[in-house]
């Protein structure tokens, strides 16, 4: 494997200079960049190209999904691995929906951040053992549920767990969503998606009813509580 230009996107000074450092260290490493910052990280990508980027997702102004989406565009030979403090699945999976080719956490050890760079240098994927195993989880219990309808075995209402699901959704739906988080009114989303405001009240009613949920504080807590961005 030839040498890898690496590329720390993390708004956490001691996290970024402690992984550069351990990199450094590597023989398969041969440049590490770090910054701060989501846009200087896309204007640093665009300059340098670097063979992989560590992309902290849970950044400010400019969150890491946000950033992948750039990084896709403007330097698109770069391979992104999504490096977050969550755990949670749909964290990983709308990272791997955007473009990205690994996910780890930043409980992983410096071992398995080098075995992801080295997977996706590889030209594969990589999905940290604490997310692989809640993934696993998830899937095991969708299988069950799915082999318990095949042999009509029904839950009665106590042992169903009324948690919302936000692929209930629609895209239209989800859109206004992630309006009503911003802090936008109905009237203003109106404005934006070029619709009457009857039509968004129209989506936002059937939006909170698909998520069993009262108001738009209860979605923006629902959005945070479930590492949710739309």
């Amino acid at each position: 494997m030839r040498k890898i230009s690496l590329l720390i996107v993390d708004d956490h000074k001691l996290v970024r200079e402690s992984w550069a450092l351990s990199l450094k260290a590597s023989a398969e490493i041969e440049k590490v960049i770090e910054c701060g910052d989501g846009q200087e990280a896309v204007d640093l990508a665009r300059q340098v190209r670097p063979d992989i980027v560590l992309l902290d997702i849970n950044m400010e102004p400019m969150n890491g999904f946000d950033v992948l989406k750039l990084l896709r565009k403007f330097s698109p030979s770069s391979k992104i691995i999504a490096v977050s403090m969550h755990s949670q699945v749909e964290y990983a999976k709308k990272m791997f929906r955007l473009g990205a080719k690994g996910y780890i956490t930043k409980t992983s050890t410096m071992e398995e951040m080098l075995a992801a760079i080295r997977a996706v240098m590889s030209n594969g994927t990589y999905i940290c053992n604490e997310v692989q195993q809640a993934w696993d989880s998830k899937e095991l219990s969708k299988e069950r549920k799915k082999e318990a309808g095949k042999q009509g075995i029904v839950e009665t209402p106590a042992a169903v767990s009324e948690v919302p699901n936000i692929h209930a959704l629609s895209g239209r739906e989800m859109e206004i969503a992630g309006y009503l988080v911003l802090g936008q009114s109905s009237k203003d989303i109106a404005g934006l998606l070029h619709v009457s405001v009857k039509t968004v009240e129209v989506h936002r009613h059937n939006l909170l009813k698909k998520l069993n949920l009262k108001n738009t504080l209860s979605l923006v807590n629902y959005m945070n509580s479930n590492a949710i961005d739309l």
